[in-house]
């Protein structure tokens, strides 16, 4: 994918004990967005996270925080998962600045450049959950978490005697929630400062397990006469996981198009992840799509999900198919002759916001048309707010400082004692 994982080399921790002083760039008001600087007095600097505001534009540039000195060096920057609100301004950074993230997030994060044109990091570097590495005078410790992004993880910081948990985003209601509870249950001691998201303080976004959700999918699919439409990311592969289930249970057919089928199969190695291949999962191979890929050169893929795929034609003769639907997908769906009737549904397992863009409005339009009914079954990739306060009060921080959430300062009650910062603002830990 164009991006070369460079090993991570653990070097002897220095013996002098460097002031620390935290900088959160942007995110102390906004969810999304995530730039924090880590500095010590003796010149070392790491950046969590460089992520692109969810509001910005999508031809916006320029959008790093002017906060963040550029000119000087940065021994890291620490992406903690493969959303963009997290690492969507790596492009805008230092190329000579060394990058760090989750082997299998480096792959996604690959992929994704591809799709958009973008470059991937020159210099990236995979960690491993749970070994601890030295970047400059901090030492990291990467712990594996709980969230919709696949890969993702909380970072665990070094020097100087102080101890700060950087959670990233974070649940505990998906397929990987035992992570969090085993930390839960065995925090790491003494942390002078825990960086928390919190951004389902205030709402009222449904929190389900993906258990309950593949029961919610499979009881769709079996009251469902004709196919069920489903909307979802490609790279929330909890979510593949739990649609993959429901299909199985119900005696359905799964189809999903070319890129989810890339996704699948790069992460192969990363987990007991369905693959093209695997029974009842088949691959839609459309024309567009098609080409987009042979054009960037991946005849040789096209070629192998061939032997795993159907035709849009082919597809029209499977009534009782579960689909994967994009927008992208129906020019080709209808140049095929496959439309919705009413004895189809579909579900947006996603978050509903997004049915207000252009994008959203058309699928909703094209399933609204054929008068399919609609079932929105989804659940947030972030923590609740009583998950949030469990969490913060098990590992018991000297402080803790809210980022990422609109919510935090109504919300404050049952936490720790909150030190509130604002962006751009040093803080001598």
């Amino acid at each position: 994918m164009g991006c070369r994982l460079k090993p991570v080399v653990v070097e002897s921790p220095p013996h002098m004990s460097p002031e620390i002083t935290l900088t959160i760039h942007r995110a102390t008001t906004q969810i999304g967005g995530n730039c924090i600087e880590l500095s010590t007095n003796t010149g070392s600097r790491i950046v969590l996270d460089v992520g692109r505001p969810l509001d910005a534009p999508s031809e916006a540039v320029g959008l790093l925080p002017r906060s963040l000195d550029v000119s000087r060096p940065v021994d890291g920057v620490l992406i903690s998962h493969p959303h963009q609100d997290h690492y969507g301004l790596l492009n805008e950074v230092p190329k000579h600045w060394p990058v760090y993230s989750g082997p299998a997030a480096a792959k996604l994060m690959a992929i994704t450049a591809q799709m958009t044109g973008a470059a991937p990091p020159a210099d990236l570097r995979a960690w491993e959950s749970g070994r601890t590495i030295q970047v400059g005078e901090f030492r990291i410790t990467p712990l594996l978490t709980d969230h919709s992004a696949f890969d993702a993880y909380m970072l665990l910081i070094e020097t100087g005697g102080r101890r700060v948990l950087y959670t990233g985003d974070f649940r505990s209601h998906g397929r990987k929630a035992s992570l969090v509870q085993h930390l839960m249950a065995a925090p790491p001691p003494d942390i002078d400062v825990l960086l928390m998201e919190g951004t389902n303080l205030g709402s009222s976004k449904p929190v389900m397990t993906e258990s309950d959700l593949e029961g919610d999918f499979l009881a769709l699919f079996k009251r469902t006469q004709g196919r069920v439409y489903v909307a979802w990311s490609a790279q929330n592969i909890d979510r593949t996981v739990t649609i993959y289930r429901a299909c199985k249970r119900a005696g359905r057919e799964l189809v999903v198009d070319l890129y989810t089928a890339q996704v699948l199969r790069m992460l192969s190695e990363h987990g007991s992840i369905p693959q093209p291949g695997w029974p009842g999962l088949k691959v839609l191979i459309t024309s567009r799509f098609s080409r987009m890929y042979r054009g960037k050169g991946d005849d040789a893929f096209v070629d192998e999900m061939a032997q795993h795929g159907i035709s849009v034609r082919a597809f029209s003769r499977m009534p009782n198919a579960v689909c994967m639907i994009r927008p992208s997908l129906i020019d080709d769906l209808e140049m095929g002759g496959v439309r919705p009737s009413s004895d189809d549904s579909w579900s947006f397992s996603m978050w509903k916001g997004y049915l207000a863009d252009s994008q959203g409005s058309r699928l909703h339009e094209w399933f609204e048309q054929a008068r399919a009914p609609a079932q929105h079954i989804h659940t947030s990739g972030h923590a609740s707010p009583d998950d949030l306060r469990a969490f913060s009060m098990s590992i018991n921080p000297k402080a803790l400082v809210p980022i990422h959430g609109l919510a935090w300062d109504e919300q404050q009650s049952g936490f720790p004692t909150i030190k509130r910062l604002k962006d751009g603002e040093p803080w001598a830990i």
